[in-house]
């Protein structure tokens, strides 16, 4: 924290990690100032190393969502592929246009994005593993996990997020075209609808299921990142506060000082 060298330089007190804990105020060569200015002390001591092992923290939560997301995106998109190759198109029956093109471009896009995902994760993650197994605190400065954060959380929302929403899409027009021949009239024109059309009902069906699906995914996204975002908030508020006493008691015994 920038705040840290400012007041250490007010109180001319060197910052050493090797600093000994100090009695509470009241005790015998120790006046009131001498105890808050140990206390600070200590505080920036700490933070020091807190600040470091949050660091580390990142360091290990960026390789932790480069190998989901790559996990996450070579089984998607293998399925997504394997999906398009084996589905068997009846080619006496006329698929309405738009859910063979709809298909075609939900299957593209997925892959197109899950692989996105594969590559910036191939990338960066050998970089981050080799950092992160030399056993030396100073070597975080060598990952590129910072410098690469928004590719990383690019390639993490592509691969959760965008890719298991078009996912589901795709299991959904898959389902359509799989069962939507079914008891269908074998010419022109099906009667979609019909009582007695059971491929159109099981599509329908598989549909009904899936929309409240996606919407608890959606929902769920959301309450989980704004739960993550109040959580790291509420920290860095206790961080700040804390500082916040310790300059205000210093602030006040220096007044005191100036009046006596």
């Amino acid at each position: 924290m920038s705040l840290a060298p400012t007041m250490s330089a007010e109180l001319n007190v060197p910052v050493d990690p090797s600093t000994p804990a100090c009695p509470e105020p009241g005790h015998k060569g120790m006046d009131y100032r001498d105890w808050v200015r140990r206390s600070y002390l200590e505080l920036v001591t700490s933070n020091h190393h807190s600040v470091q092992a949050l660091s580390w923290r990142k360091l290990y939560l960026s390789r932790a969502k480069l190998k989901a997301s790559s996990r996450t995106s070579a089984l998607l998109s293998g399925f997504a592929m394997v999906a398009m190759v084996e589905v068997q198109l009846e080619t006496q029956y006329q698929y309405p246009p738009p859910l063979l093109i709809a298909f075609s471009a939900c299957t593209t896009v997925l892959v197109a994005v899950h692989l996105f995902a594969l590559l910036i994760s191939t990338c960066i993650l050998p970089n981050v593993e080799a950092v992160s197994n030399i056993h030396n605190l100073n070597s975080i400065s060598e990952s590129p996990h910072e410098r690469m954060h928004p590719y990383i959380e690019l390639a993490w929302g592509f691969s959760t997020v965008l890719g298991i929403l078009l996912f589901l899409a795709e299991v959904v027009l898959l389902c359509w075209i799989k069962f939507l021949p079914v008891d269908a009239r074998r010419q022109p024109g099906p009667a979609p609808g019909s009582g007695g059309h059971t491929g159109w009902q099981a599509a329908l069906v598989s549909t009904i299921i899936m929309v409240p699906v996606g919407l608890i995914f959606v929902v769920f996204t959301i309450h989980f990142y704004r739960s993550l975002v109040r959580h790291k908030t509420e920290r860095h508020n206790r961080e700040i506060e804390e500082l916040h006493k310790l300059k205000v008691q210093l602030d006040g015994h220096e007044r005191s000082l100036q009046v006596v």
